[in-house]
Parts: C-alpha cells; structure tokens; sequence
C-alpha cells in the first residue's frame, strides 16, 4: 500500500539541519501503517497509550526541529558533526567529562526511593 506523508527538512548548503512532519491524528491511519510496517500485535500493544489518546480528539499537529549542532557544524565549516556538539559521547555512548554512565550507590538508590530489579 501507498501512504502519503507531509514532511519537511530545512537544508543549508546541502546539509539538513532540521526535519519535521505533521504527525498522524487517526487511529486507523495509525494502525494501518503499522501493519504494512509489520508490525506485531505485542509491539502495537506498546503504543495503546497513543491509540487510546486519539478517542479524545487528536488535532492535527506537527513541527520541526532543527539541530543546533548541525546548523553550527554548517557555520563553522566544520566536516565533523562532533567538532559541532557541546558534550560529544564517545563511540560507545559514554561521557568521558561526566563520566557517565556510571554505577549508583545503594545510598543514592535509596534517596530517590528506586529499587534496581535484574
């Protein structure tokens, strides 16, 4: 099947530095992509908060976001998109100035009230 879309991307010298869309505001709209996307019945189980939502009247509603990094990247010439990000994370996701993600204490845990189930 064919489904149309409204989507945009705001591109400067040849690079996209932002995108949006306007989201889908019907319920069965929304199901039937997720059939042809294929998706399962438990993965649609996942989103029933959003199905549920659109019975109370979804509007249609839509945005862009455009990505300061790579409007900056543009900017300043860079090729890199990393020599553009405030906090760069390393290949494998980890923040070397926040040394993040660490472990938490039990104490740190217990302030928050949270329980970590394995």
């Amino acid at each position: 099947g064919k489904v149309k879309s409204y989507q945009h991307d705001m591109i400067l010298n040849g690079f996209e530095v932002g995108g949006g869309a306007v989201r889908i505001h019907d319920s069965k709209l929304q199901e039937k992509i997720w059939d042809l996307i294929g998706f399962t019945a438990e993965q649609k189980q996942q989103f029933k908060h959003y199905i549920s939502a659109f019975s109370y009247g979804v509007p249609p509603h839509g945005g862009i976001a455009p990505g300061l990094d790579r409007l900056l990247m543009v900017l300043l010439g860079e090729k890199s998109l990393k020599e553009a990000i405030a906090f760069p994370l390393t290949s494998d996701g980890r923040d070397p100035m926040m040394e993040s993600p660490s472990a938490v204490t039990q104490e740190q845990l217990d302030e928050l009230g949270l329980s970590v189930k394995k």
